[in-house]
């Protein structure tokens, strides 16, 4: 079991690194290409509408063959049809860098998204599957830290493809290089993709003729409020965590001079924020108690903060600037303290902080300004699991169905991308303004918290001892 949830776990890393080298793509297209903030933000839209794009392509198939795919195929082949997918996705880098084709590099991001898809809405399930059901969700947050491990390292590793290795990197914008590690990416999708067909991981069990009948019976899923609020909450989390960093590299160029070639760890910090944020929830999943629990709550933010210090400075980056994040930080861990595993309560404190910190970052001057946009990857970074716990909370039967939309709302990081993106524009909001958007988003996030839970508790819920059980 432990050697193929090693195994498994790559996946996750792989979505991190793609995700988060999106973040250097944008603004290299964007000055290369001469193109619109809101154009731009068309490679965030294609890959994350990849994922819906996906799972509607997965439950036509399963229903044209009346039996479901990944039932047919079972775990290990599933996943390694996507890992396939994904591998003909990067292909298309090679003809995209080389004659600078906007209109390749979405359509190749939009195959490596389908075949993120299916591999999302096999990996999470799997990864329960792979052990007891009591230590599933431990299982999920660390592959959520590898995922994490991922969205640091991927824009560090495309900037350097680019720009070159160094605190001062070469200016010039060579599209072509881009290639090289899509390339590396793609022999690692078909490599790994070979491993998953070869592997038994067994498959998910078949609903019974008489449970599909009674579920039937019940009505639509997708109907009850705590159900399609949360798919809402899903879209707009997903989609502030992603609109906030995919278009700070214009706001950073525009209003502190930081050049393209010198975004990378700026980018690499939003995402390491919510590796942070996770290892500082994960601490409550230890078993510890009294001074041992507390100082865990402490000891891992930190080494996270270390490994982006770390990694950073390998890549030759200058990191002492980044030393007064830790104080954002030090308020994260006391909001983690304060909820105390309550995902209701969780999700009200970080969206009330998100509020905050955008509202700061658009508001201060300076590098307050910065840490504030950059502290909105701590407070996004343990959302997933408390909307989709706070979802699926008493749905019994109905819990597949429910956790199968869920996944499909992913698709927000690329439509409010490309809101935040279309507004930014001079003539409208401008790029500092464009994210009151992040605010809209973050403020339903709190009334979806305190409306939810009040449901919850009058159905006799108790949330102080419900686990978040499931990672993004």
């Amino acid at each position: 079991m432990k050697k193929s949830f090693a195994i498994l776990v790559s996946v996750f890393f792989f979505w991190g690194f793609v995700a988060a080298s999106n973040s250097i793509l944008i603004p290299v297209f964007q000055k290369k290409l001469d193109l619109e903030q809101w154009q731009g933000q068309m490679i965030e839209f294609i890959f994350y509408v990849a994922y819906t794009v996906g799972a509607l392509l997965y439950m036509l198939i399963s229903k044209l063959l009346q039996r479901d795919v990944v039932q047919q195929l079972g775990y290990g082949k599933s996943l390694g049809l996507g890992l396939f997918i994904s591998a003909l996705g990067t292909l298309l880098f090679i003809p995209a860098a080389d004659t600078a084709s906007f209109s390749l590099l979405l359509l190749g991001l939009l195959v490596v998204g389908l075949g993120f898809s299916l591999q999302q809405t096999i990996a999470n399930p799997l990864a329960i599957h792979l052990g007891s059901k009591e230590t599933g969700s431990q299982r999920l947050s660390m592959a959520g830290g590898i995922n994490n491990l991922g969205t640091t390292l991927g824009p560090l590793v495309v900037s350097f493809a680019i720009f070159g290795w160094g605190t001062n990197p070469s200016t010039e914008l060579d599209i072509a290089a881009i290639k090289e590690p899509y390339i590396l990416l793609g022999a690692l999708f078909i490599l790994f993709a070979a491993i998953f067909w070869k592997s038994d991981f067994g498959g998910p069990e078949e609903e019974s003729a008489l449970q599909a009948i009674e579920k039937k019976s019940e009505g639509s899923t997708l109907a009850m409020p705590q159900v399609w609020m949360g798919m809402l909450a899903i879209f707009l989390y997903v989609g502030v965590e992603v609109s906030t960093q995919s278009n700070l590299p214009a706001y950073l160029e525009s209003f502190h001079g930081i050049a393209i070639q010198d975004i990378a760890p700026y980018i690499s910090l939003y995402w390491a924020s919510l590796m942070i944020g996770r290892w500082t929830a994960a601490s409550g999943a230890m078993g510890l108690t009294g001074l041992a629990r507390q100082a865990m709550r402490i000891v891992l933010p930190a080494a996270a903060f270390v490994v982006f210090l770390v990694v950073n400075t390998a890549a030759g980056h200058d990191v002492i600037g980044f030393l007064p994040f830790s104080i954002a930080i030090a308020f994260l861990t006391l909001l983690d303290w304060i909820s105390k595993g309550n995902p209701a309560k969780q999700l009200l404190y970080y969206a009330v902080a998100g509020i905050i910190a955008i509202v700061l970052g658009m508001t201060a001057d300076g590098p307050l300004a910065i840490y504030a946009f950059l502290s909105v990857g701590l407070f996004a970074s343990t959302l997933w699991p408390c909307i989709f716990t706070l979802t699926i909370t008493g749905l019994g039967r109905r819990t597949a169905e429910a956790s199968s939309a869920l996944i499909m709302m992913i698709m927000g990081g690329g439509v409010i991308s490309l809101l935040q993106g279309f507004l930014a524009s001079p003539d409208l909001l401008g790029i500092r303004g464009s994210y009151i958007v992040g605010v809209a988003c973050f403020a339903y996030l709190a009334f979806y918290a305190v409306r939810v839970s009040t449901e919850l508790k009058n159905r006799g819920f108790d949330l102080e001892n419900v686990e978040s059980s499931s990672g993004h």
